[in-house]
């Protein structure tokens, strides 16, 4: 750990590539339980619709009881970063898992006992609330690993680590693989064994993939003494003005998720090939997933800002014809060019908060675009599931394109918000131009 600490920037004819990347001593140690413990929060959303539909037999009260566990995750999962940035990540996850766990068999007992939609309700909070944020921990294991932000060190450095703008785009391929096999295998468990299959599964993978991943403290971001001090309350994350406008903008990735989900979920029913659902979000997932991969291959040359824009423009007009199709293989085609774009977004997202924000509040950070994510989940499955139940899967499709387009708007009208030019070292010893002056706020906290 202390070696990858100390290092700055490899020698200029060394690549920084994925090869590079998972060379940095004790990655593996979190990557692999760190990608069996997140595995889940792709699983969650999903299993809940399946299993109330069963249950209940209307989508709309399935999107709604998900919505509660995603607008819940969404309001406690930036205070478990700033927890994780204080006390330490197993602090953190070791009682969340275990809560967790408790929470989804609850929730599963009541759907099965058919109780009234308060009950579910009720046992949501709690099992939104307690989801594991194992993928912005990941991240904040990366930068720490990388050398960016650790703890001792004082002065201006010579710049950001070149491997954590690859760190990022793995981080979203592997995001992006969850998202591949986590509604496939809910889908395939909930179908294919029991409805309550899927949310089963969920739960116990988060039990044994938290604990492991929370076992290995080697790797953890240290904690610095201000970051140790409890008295001391450090300006939280969300003080940062470009912080705020990627939040708003990854809701829109959020209606993506939650409404193709819900969408997709109808349009296979519709069509009664229940089992198709699986295929058509894992090809959807799948372009995600092959975009992260042709991003962290790429030396852009572009500024983050324009790819942002650009991303989500595209992502809006695919999310546009989605509503008019009604065969199966046009529109796998269309959730495959739907996902290639998101991935661009995403990655272009987390890579500006490391820019954005002081290592002592990056988890909060991370942990405020993913809840944003979850938020904007939540809403479309909600959204959807009335659109499907009363106007059939065709007008769910709708709710992925009103999202992203509001979200296109926002980065639009406050683009000089998240592209701060000048910065020629890591936050905390920036040299501000006109357009980060007004922004000095952020870097108040930073020794």
């Amino acid at each position: 750990m202390a070696s990858a600490v100390s290092s700055t920037t490899p020698p200029p004819a060394q690549r920084a590539g994925y090869r590079q990347l998972l060379r940095t001593p004790g990655a593996w140690t979190f990557l692999l339980p760190g990608f069996a413990a997140r595995q889940p929060f792709a699983m969650l959303t999903i299993s809940i619709v399946l299993l109330l539909r069963h249950t209940t037999g209307s989508y709309g009260l399935a999107g709604a009881v998900a919505a509660v566990t995603g607008v819940s995750m969404a309001l406690f999962a930036p205070q478990s970063g700033k927890l994780a940035d204080r006390h330490g990540q197993s602090a953190v996850l070791v009682p969340g898992v275990l809560l967790h766990a408790a929470a989804a068999a609850l929730l599963t007992a009541l759907a099965l006992a058919h109780a009234p939609l308060w009950a579910l309700i009720a046992a949501a909070v709690p099992t939104g609330a307690s989801v594991p944020q194992v993928g912005p921990m990941v991240r904040a294991r990366w930068a720490a690993a990388l050398g960016d932000g650790a703890p001792g060190r004082s002065g201006p450095r010579s710049g950001r680590h070149p491997l954590l703008a690859t760190a990022a785009a793995f981080e979203s391929v592997t995001d992006e693989l969850t998202f591949v096999i986590g509604p496939v295998l809910a889908t395939g468990l909930s179908t294919g064994v029991h409805p309550a299959a899927g949310l089963i599964a969920e739960a116990a993978l988060t039990l044994v993939g938290g604990l492991l991943f929370a076992a290995q403290r080697r790797t953890a971001p240290p904690l610095s003494a201000a970051r140790a001090d409890t008295r001391e309350k450090p300006a939280s994350a969300l003080s940062v003005p470009g912080v705020r406008v990627l939040a708003v903008a990854f809701l829109g990735v959020g209606s993506v998720f939650g409404g193709m989900q819900v969408a997709l979920t109808a349009f296979a029913q519709e069509h009664g090939q229940p089992a198709l659902n699986g295929v058509l979000y894992g090809v959807f997932a799948a372009g995600n997933m092959l975009a992260g991969v042709a991003c962290g291959a790429v030396a852009w040359r572009t500024s983050p800002r324009r790819r942002l824009l650009t991303s989500y423009a595209a992502l809006t007009l695919i999310c546009g014809a989605l509503w008019a199709v009604s065969a199966p293989l046009p529109l796998g085609g269309l959730g495959l060019l739907a996902g290639l774009c998101i991935a661009p977004a995403l990655i272009t997202g987390y890579t500006l908060v490391e820019a954005l924000v002081p290592a002592t509040s990056r988890t909060e950070a991370f942990t405020w675009l993913t809840g944003s994510v979850a938020l904007g989940q939540a809403a479309a499955v909600t959204a959807a599931g009335q659109m499907a139940d009363g106007f059939g899967a065709s007008a769910a499709f709708t709710v992925p394109l009103v999202g992203t387009a509001l979200a296109l708007l926002t980065v639009v009208s406050l683009r000089a918000r998240i592209a701060p030019r000048g910065v020629s070292t890591v936050i905390g010893h920036e040299r501000p131009t006109a357009e980060t002056h007004s922004a000095s706020l952020r870097t108040a906290d930073t020794p």
